[in-house]
């Protein structure tokens, strides 16, 4: 089996911080979002992993060798921000076998070694939500696909396409998607892989879905705090830092420096941060940001970035640098 990974996507949702990062390489708990994606992977001995990447995919690919040295990887750059079927088009001559493919914006959980025993042409996982109307939705019937609809005006299923895809009939959905773009199906101006496979489904594709438990949206400010909140209670530590106050969950890295603060609950803290007479919850803080004399909560802050002052909401980019007056150090 090979995986196809779509990471091409400008991140527009996530500005600034995707001006200078791939929004998959936005630190989620520890790590890139894109790091707990393919730890996920790591149970299904892929024979290639094919990413899909736009502007700043060199991030990526020096994401990918340096963290996943052994993975057998490929990337396609994707120049034209045409949609999700037109990305996988472009990787067509590499797809020779059963492929798995993902979204790279979303994290969630599943029992990926069932995909060994599809016997039909395919399999979709998908989530019940409250509202599925900026989401695709499947309509099953006996346990198969009749219909998919891209971000319906309905609520005739809640059933939402959660971006991860399997296809056992690699020939078929690559006809489909050759079918759906020589046809120009569009939705706003982009081939999306509903649509494909919709085509599939009506060639006579026999396509399967899968409930599954988790699935953390990435796109937004509000979704990566939700999705660090998830993994922090997952996966989250805390350790004794003395002169602070660390309120667990957290994640803080051991290169990180943290002084006369509290920090927590729910605070991701990276690579050479300092943290100094400050009050964090609710936050990601990114490499080598500086924090001083701040009160903070549900605030995103970039790599190099420098804060300091008083009590805010922020979400702040790489590099920037906020100074909103210094009130004065304080003690625990």
């Amino acid at each position: 089996m090979k995986a196809v990974i779509l990471l091409a996507g400008w991140g527009s949702r996530l500005r600034p911080h995707s001006y200078s990062k791939p929004k998959s390489l936005i630190p989620v708990a520890g790590k890139p979002v894109l790091g707990h994606l393919l730890d996920g992977l790591a149970e299904l001995h892929l024979t290639e992993t094919i990413f899909i990447v736009g502007r700043m995919g060199e991030q990526i690919q020096q994401y990918v060798t340096q963290a996943y040295p052994q993975m057998r990887a490929r990337y396609i750059e994707q120049t034209e921000m045409k949609g999700q079927a037109h990305a996988i088009s472009l990787a067509r001559e590499y797809i020779d076998q059963p492929v798995l493919t993902i979204f790279g914006d979303t994290l969630w959980e599943a029992d990926l070694t069932r995909l060994a025993q599809i016997q039909s042409d395919g399999l979709l996982f998908v989530k019940e939500v409250d509202d599925p109307r900026r989401f695709g939705v499947a309509m099953i019937k006996d346990g198969f696909v009749t219909r998919l609809v891209e971000k319906p005006t309905t609520l005739e299923s809640k059933l939402a396409i959660v971006g991860v895809y399997y296809f056992r009939n690699w020939q078929a959905i690559l006809r489909a998607i050759d079918q759906l773009i020589a046809r120009d199906i569009k939705l706003k101006g982009e081939f999306y892989l509903a649509d494909a496979m919709q085509l599939m489904v009506d060639a006579g594709a026999r396509l399967e879905v899968e409930t599954i438990p988790v699935w953390e949206d990435c796109g937004t400010r509000e979704a990566i705090l939700k999705t660090n909140r998830y993994l922090l209670n997952q996966r989250g530590y805390a350790r004794r830092i003395e002169g602070s106050v660390i309120l667990p969950p957290v994640f803080i890295s051991d290169s990180a420096q943290i002084k006369n603060s509290i920090i927590g609950p729910y605070v991701s803290v990276s690579e050479g941060a300092v943290i100094e007479n400050s009050i964090l919850r609710d936050c990601i803080i990114s490499e080598n940001a500086q924090i001083e004399n701040r009160m903070m909560e549900q605030s995103l802050i970039g790599k190099d970035a420098h804060v300091s002052g008083t009590f805010q909401r922020m979400n702040v980019g790489d590099s920037s640098e906020i100074d909103a007056g210094n009130n004065g150090t304080w003690e625990l």
